[in-house]
């Protein structure tokens, strides 16, 4: 009898054992414009550090990303650079009701290709065939990324756009038509303030060539809500409006939304 009585035993003790593991919490599942890129991996990097749960973000161009949402991919936090992008997800019924605030802002620029290189002025004088050459202008796609459609709102109110419109090589999101930049593939391009400084600190060859003036555009806005409520999701939200989260940000050339 001591054989069974001893399984018996291993197997009591296997469910103790068991059932005294810590269990590990999921992951906070954030879904982000492609422009938060760099401060918003820092901002998990050190929510991460401080012992809360691991953060898996994932980075598109605003439209991308609420479409994957729309049609069922998994996510607990919704960050975009859109509000009609974030319009369309709570059309779909699918925030947590009272969790969307306007979280962050940002300034639209001109970047030319190079460290260093002569300042533009953005007005409708401005030649752009001579600006741009031969080349072409780097921008987000003008229908659907946030960064294009307010760079061909911003070319459309100085006059411009009708001149640009043909020029444009357009990409799938703001960090891609940055890179198009920086690569020389083109001479210039429109991007955010925080793209282009983030560039810069990469060590890659880009400048700020003149900022586009207040008025030419709507206020670029950042609004955040929870796709799926959780602790954690819950937390990492409280944690993006935090001063920590809010120094990184602005730090990166984001203004914060009050």
């Amino acid at each position: 009898m001591r054989a069974p009585i001893r399984a018996i035993a291993a197997v009591c003790a296997a469910l103790v054992l068991g059932g005294l593991r810590p269990v590990m919490a999921e992951p906070v599942r954030v879904f982000a414009a492609a422009s938060l890129r760099t401060a918003l991996d820092v901002v998990a990097a050190d929510w991460t550090a401080a012992g809360n749960p691991s953060v898996s973000l994932t980075y598109a161009g605003s439209a991308a990303l609420a479409r994957q949402i729309i049609e069922g991919a998994p996510a607990d936090v919704f960050l975009t650079a859109s509000p009609e992008w974030m319009d369309a997800v709570e059309a779909a019924a699918l925030l947590v009701p009272g969790t969307r605030r306007d979280l962050l802002g940002n300034t639209l620029v001109l970047v030319g290709q190079g460290a260093e290189g002569p300042a533009v002025t953005l007005d409708p004088s401005l030649d752009l065939a001579a600006l741009l050459g031969d080349g072409r202008l780097a921008m987000g796609m003008v229908d659907s990324v946030p960064a294009g459609v307010y760079g061909r709102e911003a070319l459309s109110a100085l006059g411009l756009w009708d001149e640009a419109e043909p020029r444009v090589a357009q990409a799938a999101d703001v960090r891609a038509a940055l890179a198009l930049v920086a690569a020389g593939e083109v001479p210039y391009g429109i991007a955010y303030l925080s793209d282009a400084r983030a560039a810069r600190e990469a060590g890659e060859a880009v400048h700020v060539a003149a900022t586009f003036p207040p008025g030419t555009y709507g206020p670029v806005t950042y609004p955040v809500a929870l796709v799926r409520d959780t602790a954690g999701a819950r937390a990492f939200l409280d944690t993006l409006a935090s001063p920590g989260a809010a120094a990184v940000f602005a730090a990166q050339g984001f203004l914060m939304r009050p």
